[in-house]
């Protein structure tokens, strides 16, 4: 065990961790000029170049919305590890859009774990939604090539990878870059309508909530016999924590955003549990099908954050806050309710319908562009990740764990730079034919 001086000195504090900017309510813009170089985009008439990274149901919507904000987009590179993934997203993207928007060359369609380098150098504007254990690795070198960027969630599946994204995310402020992420309750409009009605103090302090997202069964992908184990996890990302960071990160990170956001603070620590009841064969991998835990925040708020897939189960994806003045309750289906405890309804909201956030988060992203703007989620995006990775590990281990612990962890989930077909899994099939998962009690996590 280190010595507390040498803990002391390689420990990042929470509040280090979080002074690197102002808290940013609403889609947290943070506005400059860009260089000159960037002004060659301030017309509607100019081309700006757009490369998919990732061409998965989520990266080929990304690519749908961004080539519906602005008809100036052209699609001119793609990447993905797998041939058939790409074909098939740019046969779609044909279809709807046409050679007016879509004009990816052969020499443009780029395989494999290093294909995103190159799709990355011929673009403008990048779209990164691979499985988010890469996320750090492509954001990084987007940045480094001067490129914008729309990168789904989460941001990473470890404390390493969120370190790496705050510093590039910080590198992209200093370039005038435009960064999106894609949480996009903070571009829809009864998430922001919600949150300007507790910025000006309508419910007083947020002292205590529950976030939910609870759902059924999730897909699955059969093994083929012809396939190699690394081709089978990657086929089946979601189920492989150092691939999603377990669902509690790759869905239920929305409503801990959210949590965050509201309450305008990050927890200090977090305790729970959680498992696999349902989920429990190979063909699920390795992550839990159940996560419960408490946040607890600096202001005193504990938050109860709750998500699963289990069929024939309760389904709610949504957030209730209980406040010193009234309550809050917001809901994926763009409902935003506030009550005063006397009773007074001070907004009922119910609408959204004729724009989708998904779409909504392009079309800014763009207009920014256009305009010599700059919009730089980073910083939220990667702290609500932390936040997500935090629950994770108090439930893994059944300890409590505390953001200063949690984000000074040196662990990797694996390492992606140099990872290629010929690198191990991180995780393998035991003796039983199952993945190992994590026992709370006995898996550490830190």
């Amino acid at each position: 065990m280190n010595s507390q001086k040498d803990k002391n000195r390689n420990s990042i504090s929470r509040r280090d961790f979080c002074k690197t900017t102002a808290f940013a309510a609403g889609a947290g813009m943070l506005f400059g000029s860009l260089p000159v170089g960037a002004s060659a985009y301030a017309g509607a008439s100019d081309t700006l170049k757009l490369a998919l990274i990732g061409c998965g149901g989520r990266g080929s919507g990304a690519a749908r919305q961004a080539l519906t904000a602005d008809k100036g987009i052209k699609l001119v590179a793609m990447a993905d590890v797998f041939r058939d993934r790409l074909d098939g997203s740019l046969q779609r993207l044909n279809e709807r859009f046409g050679s007016d928007q879509i004009d990816v060359p052969e020499e443009h369609k780029f395989i494999g774990f290093e294909g995103y380098k190159n799709a990355i150098s011929v673009a403008d504007v990048v779209i990164l939604a691979t499985p988010a254990g890469f996320r750090p690795l492509h954001f990084e070198e987007a940045i480094n090539a001067g490129k914008h960027v729309f990168m789904e969630k989460p941001l990473a599946t470890d404390a390493p990878g969120i370190r790496k994204v705050l510093e590039v995310g910080e590198l992209a402020k200093q370039k005038n870059l435009n960064v999106v992420v894609g949480l996009q309750r903070h571009y829809q409009n009864s998430y922001r309508k919600v949150s300007r009605h507790i910025n000006d103090g309508a419910v007083g302090k947020i002292v205590s909530g529950q976030v939910y997202w609870n759902i059924g069964a999730h897909w699955v992908r059969e093994r083929n016999q012809l396939q190699t184990e690394l081709e089978y996890q990657m086929r089946n990302w979601y189920y492989f924590t150092w691939l999603s960071g377990d669902h509690i990160l790759e869905q239920h990170i929305h409503n801990i955003d959210v949590a965050n956001w509201f309450i305008g603070e990050y927890p200090i620590s977090a305790q729970g549990m959680g498992g696999r009841e349902v989920r429990v064969g190979p063909q699920h991998g390795e992550i839990f099908d159940h996560h419960f835990v408490e946040f607890t925040y600096p202001g005193g708020a504990v938050i109860a954050s709750q998500c699963r897939n289990q069929e024939g189960t309760m389904g709610r994806v949504g957030e209730m806050f209980q406040a010193t003045k009234g309550t809050v309750e917001t809901d994926n289906n763009s409902n935003g309710m506030i009550k005063i405890w006397d009773g007074k309804v001070l907004l009922d909201y119910r609408g959204d319908q004729d724009i989708s956030p998904y779409q909504q988060e392009n079309n800014e992203l763009f207009a920014s562009i256009r305009k010599g703007d700059v919009i730089n989620n980073t910083e939220y995006g990667a702290k609500s990740t932390m936040a997500a990775i935090l629950g994770r590990m108090a439930t893994y281990s059944g300890k409590q764990v505390t953001w200063d612990e949690a984000i000074k962890s040196n662990r990797k989930l694996f390492e992606p730079e140099g990872f290629g077909w010929n690198s191990p899994p991180p995780v393998v099939l035991d003796r039983s034919g199952n993945y190992p998962s994590a026992r709370p009690g006995v898996t550490e996590v830190l």
